[in-house]
């Protein structure tokens, strides 16, 4: 049976509610249309989501149903993930879309559930998957491996982390103590980004 609740799971803001409604309006049987609001993911520190518009008739039997102003359908795995969010336009005028302002955020795998009994190289690049580029991409960030020479791992910074003068630090304080901690293997970091170009002269 699907679950109705009128106290929100998460709000709308006018601004917001009158672009989504003007969207809305241009569906056929737009009255028949809740919006669809669910986590597909997650990237960096943050949960994605896919927002639709969905006949309200035909949602899962589990599936929360909520009014923000116009039936909003939660599924039922994602209410605690959305417990609190707001639903609103973006901050820079005039930019398109909408984003949704979650105080939840997903909880990083721990390195020491991982399996890190391969390679030396198959292990820094599960270390980086999973621990260190979710961490840094909450700055636009990411870390790559260029190679590995003994006990010595050369990484390349992207994103937000390319030309920013606390990338070094980035890698010091940060990755280079991540995979020192869980692969003993692991003497030094080496950042071989070139900050200024975006290119990598240093190694090959």
């Amino acid at each position: 049976m699907t679950t109705t609740q009128t106290e929100p799971v998460l709000t709308i803001s006018d601004e917001a509610l009158t672009r989504i409604l003007e969207l809305r309006a241009g569906e056929d049987d737009a009255d028949a249309l809740g919006l669809r609001i669910e986590v597909t993911g997650v990237r960096g520190v943050d949960y994605t989501y896919d927002l639709a518009f969905e006949v309200i008739d035909e949602r899962e039997t589990s599936d929360l149903l909520v009014e923000a102003g116009l039936p909003v359908i939660v599924p039922a795995g994602d209410v605690d993930k959305l417990q609190g969010a707001t639903l609103d336009l973006p901050s820079t005028a005039g930019q398109p879309g909408l984003v949704l302002r979650n105080p939840n955020r997903p909880t990083l795998p721990d390195p020491e559930d991982l399996e890190l009994t391969g390679e030396l190289a198959d292990d820094i690049r599960a270390l980086l998957d999973q621990r260190i580029n979710p961490a840094i991409a909450a700055h636009g960030g990411f870390a790559e491996l260029v190679g590995v020479e003994g006990g010595e791992v050369y990484v390349r910074l992207g994103g937000g982390c390319q030309g920013c003068a606390m990338s070094r630090a980035t890698v010091a304080a940060g990755i280079a103590q991540t995979l020192k901690e869980h692969l003993p293997g692991v003497t030094q970091v080496i950042d071989v980004t070139d900050h200024a170009s975006g290119d990598n002269p240093y190694y090959s």
